[in-house]
């Protein structure tokens, strides 16, 4: 029953549930100096909400040459430099729409941090799928919760190209889905995850299963951007080609979360949270479900549909 599933989960939680530490990311970016435009004073830790387009990459110096948008009571629109991490240099291409968290120092640089894709038609795709997803969220109410054998909800999200991925795409595909996030330092709970997908993704291969996507959906999508999702997959060696990292607005995260019967809370600079990974067939039902980390590759592989 729907009632009891969720207890378990959340007994597992609190028996067995795992907190996560979200480490800081560290800032690796070169001193290049940046026009400083005439502004009033800010402290180190000021962020200001940024939108713009990038116009080109100076990948030498690590910075982006962004025209933007104005600040209100900080700074009016214009072209100026920007430093970057390496991963989000990367990611950076010209003509890109952005929006981001702007933050000057006391040197007079100015860095991008959390950049993310601001084209107005993805935004626009993106909210209505949030919004379909808290809807439906809603409408089902104390039964959210979707057991075997039930359809998967839709849901539009970013994947780490920083392209629209909606859930419509995968439909006719055998899925296999589970939800990690970036930073995760605990051994058995995401990397262990992360590594069955891989080893599942190969035995599958092996095994002629046909027309197979997998997708990881992070818990934290307050700092897993595309371009940190690309860089989690490239670390890994992940053949992308049919495994997607999925990110995009908390709130319909949470809704997923809701929905698939996972939990992520935050204690303080902790994410506590439960792991499950889902097999959904080619008509978007669900098939199959483990949860927790110690699940077998091979279980789900054999479970999935040949050629």
């Amino acid at each position: 029953m729907k009632t009891n599933a969720v207890l378990l989960l959340l007994a597992g939680l609190s028996l067995g549930g795992t907190a996560c530490s979200r480490q800081p990311s560290s800032a690796g970016e070169s001193s290049a100096q940046a026009p400083a435009p005439k502004a009033r004073t800010s402290s180190p830790q000021d962020r200001y909400a940024l939108t713009g387009e990038i116009i080109s990459v100076d990948a030498t110096r690590k910075v982006l040459i962004v025209r933007h948008d104005e600040i209100k009571d900080y700074m009016p629109a214009m072209t100026m430099e920007f430093l970057v991490s390496p991963l989000d240099l990367e990611a950076a291409k010209p003509g890109q729409k952005i929006r981001a968290d702007m933050i000057p120092s006391k040197d007079g640089d100015f860095r991008l941090e959390k950049i993310w894709p601001n084209d107005a038609a993805a935004v626009a795709t993106l909210a209505a799928g949030a919004n379909q997803l808290r809807q439906d969220t809603h409408t089902r109410g104390k039964n959210a919760y979707r057991e075997v054998g039930e359809t998967v909800p839709d849901f539009a999200l970013y994947d780490q190209e920083g392209r629209v991925v909606q859930s419509a795409r995968f439909r006719g595909k055998t899925i296999l889905l589970n939800f990690i996030f970036s930073r995760c330092p605990v051994a058995t709970m995401c990397p262990a995850a992360t590594a069955k997908m891989i080893a599942a993704q190969k035995l599958a291969q092996e095994a002629g299963v046909a027309r197979l996507e997998l997708i990881s959906i992070t818990l934290d999508p307050a700092y897993d951007t595309p371009a940190v999702l690309k860089d989690y997959a490239t670390a890994r060696g992940i053949d992308t080609s049919n495994f997607s990292f999925l990110t995009g607005p908390e709130n319909a995260i949470r809704d997923l979360l809701t929905q698939f019967g996972v939990i992520a809370e935050m204690e303080g600079d902790l994410l506590k949270h439960t792991l499950t990974t889902l097999l959904i067939d080619e008509t978007g039902k669900i098939i199959h479900r483990a949860d927790g980390s110690a699940w077998e590759p091979k279980e789900f592989v054999a479970k999935m549909k040949r050629t």
